[in-house]
């Protein structure tokens, strides 16, 4: 019998490969791909986390599973931010993003509110509306950005 923490890690792994599979699926659709000389293969379509590739910010390190030059603009990018600290301020731009919890506690701002939220939730951003997310917990905040960057 599950306890309902377990049902709800279980959902929320779910979820994040249901995110990570739109855009893993997608790759298979090379014919709608701007530049369809690419060659996708097992070894270029699967990514795993290897802590030597992260990238250092101010806040923690982020790391790409798929950057914007992989696949027509879309990504997928994980961020760690240290214990109360933000990666910066809230900002709005043209592309619209799902952030998804994966450890740690979250303020989500949108529009001019907040609300705090832990592991397994997600957070829709519309375009150009004001949005940002910081780390109000004791512990590190991961969470995956999933974004389609604009070409």
């Amino acid at each position: 019998m599950f306890r309902f923490k377990d049902k709800r890690k279980n959902i929320g792994v779910c979820i994040c490969f249901l995110l990570i599979s739109m855009v893993s699926n997608s790759q298979n659709k090379i014919e709608n791909l701007s530049d369809s000389s690419k060659n996708f293969n097992i070894e270029n379509c699967v990514n795993q986390f290897n802590f030597k590739d992260t990238i250092r910010t101010k806040v923690g390190y982020q790391y790409w599973f798929a950057n914007k030059d992989f696949l027509d603009g879309r990504t997928l990018k994980m961020s760690v931010v240290a214990p109360h600290k933000s990666t910066h301020a809230p900002h709005k731009h043209i592309e619209d993003e799902f952030f998804f919890v994966l450890e740690g506690t979250a303020q989500f701002y949108l529009d001019g509110k907040t609300q705090i939220a832990g592991a397994y939730t997600s957070f829709y951003c519309p375009s150009n509306v004001m949005h940002g997310i910081s780390n109000v917990g004791d512990t590190e905040l991961k969470y995956l950005v999933i974004k389609k960057y604009e070409k």
